[in-house]
C-alpha cells in the first residue's frame, strides 16, 4: 500500500484572504496595477494583465484598497513566482499573470499598517 504524505507546510505566516477591491500598484520604470488575491506578513499574491512577461527585477509595491484611505507606500519585495494563469475578466485577450511576492525590511511604520490591513480589512485564513 502507498502512502501519500502531505505536503509540509513551510511558510511561517497564515496567509489571509482580502477583498476584491485590494490592490497592488508595482513601481518600476513604469506602473502596474494588480489585485491582491490573499496576503501575509511576509509577502502577498496579485494577478495582475501583461503583454510584458513576467517580473524579473526587484521592485517596490503599493498596497491599497479602493474606497477607504488605506494606502501603504513603497514595500519592497523579490518576486517569488510569476506565471502564465488563466483570464476570466470581461478583457479575455490579455494575457494574465499571478506572481507570489515576498516582502522586503520594512520600516516600522510599514510593518505596523501591514498589520493593520490583515486586522482590519482581511475575511479569513486561505
Amino acid at each position: 500500500m502507498v502512502s501519500k504524505k502531505q505536503p509540509v507546510e513551510r511558510r511561517k505566516h497564515k496567509r489571509f484572504k482580502v477583498p476584491k477591491d485590494a490592490f497592488v500598484v508595482l513601481r518600476s520604470g513604469y506602473l502596474k496595477l494588480g489585485q491582491i488575491e490573499q496576503v501575509s506578513m511576509n509577502g502577498l499574491q496579485f494577478r495582475y494583465a501583461t503583454s510584458e512577461g513576467s517580473l524579473n527585477e526587484p521592485f517596490e509595491l503599493d498596497i491599497f484598497l479602493a474606497g477607504t484611505a488605506f494606502y501603504l507606500y513603497k514595500v519592497p519585495f523579490q518576486t517569488v513566482s510569476d506565471s502564465q494563469t488563466t483570464n476570466n475578466t470581461p478583457f479575455p485577450s490579455l494575457p494574465m499573470r499571478q506572481c507570489a511576492v515576498q516582502f522586503g525590511e520594512m520600516a516600522p511604520n510599514q510593518r505596523s499598517q501591514l498589520e493593520y490591513f490583515i486586522q482590519n480589512y482581511t475575511a479569513g485564513n486561505v
